[in-house]
């Protein structure tokens, strides 16, 4: 398989023997994508200051085998997220991607979520919080992990404001406790207002995280997220 001039950004690059790297991509057509780049970890390379996170790139690659090989880069345009919490936050996004994600697996819709997310965390300041919910959010639906948050599964009826409901990561909302439930005693009324794309409210938010954090919690089947560390140092709450 070859691709040229494939939109992508890099979610993750380590070091590969000597003088190469290994790159996880996310592309546009092809979702993630593992490439070598032969050479670029040298100090003559052009190629390893291009391949870094949040820079809007245009690749080229060939090869066979699931390992293909990065044989072009151009650098686009793209947002500056500086530092903090957005730059930890962007972070936290990519690992999600890099873990979660299926090689080969085109994602269009998420890749356009991804955008999305990295222009609003570039002018969120602090306040990022309602960025990595709404990214979460499309990436459960994206990875077919998507539900009503208004809508009981278990019952069929729509969520009241006074009641209390739970959550299970392959039902979505439940009236009942059921066998798998991840979360319990979920107010109604900060579902209902997650169900109105509100997430300016505080409770609504606090919901939001307990549900998306057992929801990754379940998808990632006890891989760990180093990019959670980065914010436990800076004693942040958003993850």
């Amino acid at each position: 398989m070859q691709a040229s001039q494939e939109p992508a950004y890099v979610l993750h690059r380590r070091p590969y023997r000597e003088t190469s790297l290994l790159v996880d991509l996310f592309t546009l057509n092809h979702g993630k994508v593992g490439v070598i780049a032969r050479g670029a970890n040298s100090v003559r390379s052009a190629m390893k200051a291009q391949l870094q996170p949040f820079q809007p790139l245009l690749v080229d690659w060939t090869g066979r085998s699931d390992l293909k090989t990065l044989t072009h880069v151009d650098n686009r345009p793209g947002v500056q997220l500086g530092h903090g919490k957005g730059l930890y936050s962007g972070f936290y996004l990519n690992e999600l991607l890099q873990k979660l994600l299926s090689p080969f697996d085109p994602a269009q819709d998420l890749f356009a979520a991804y955008l999305d997310a990295l222009e609003a965390l570039a002018t969120a300041g602090d306040q990022v919080e309602p960025v990595l919910r709404r990214f979460e959010m499309r990436l459960a639906e994206g990875l077919g992990y998507g539900f009503d948050w208004g809508l009981a599964m278990d019952s069929g009826e729509p969520v009241q404001p006074g009641g209390r409901y739970c959550y299970d990561p392959q039902h979505g909302i439940l009236a009942g406790s059921g066998d798998h439930a991840r979360l319990t005693g979920l107010p109604g009324e900060a579902l209902l207002k997650l169900a109105a794309g509100n997430l300016e409210d505080a409770d609504a938010r606090r919901t939001a995280k307990q549900v998306m954090r057992a929801l990754t919690d379940f998808l990632l089947q006890g891989k760990p997220l180093n990019s959670r560390a980065l914010f436990a140092g800076g004693r942040s709450t958003d993850h």
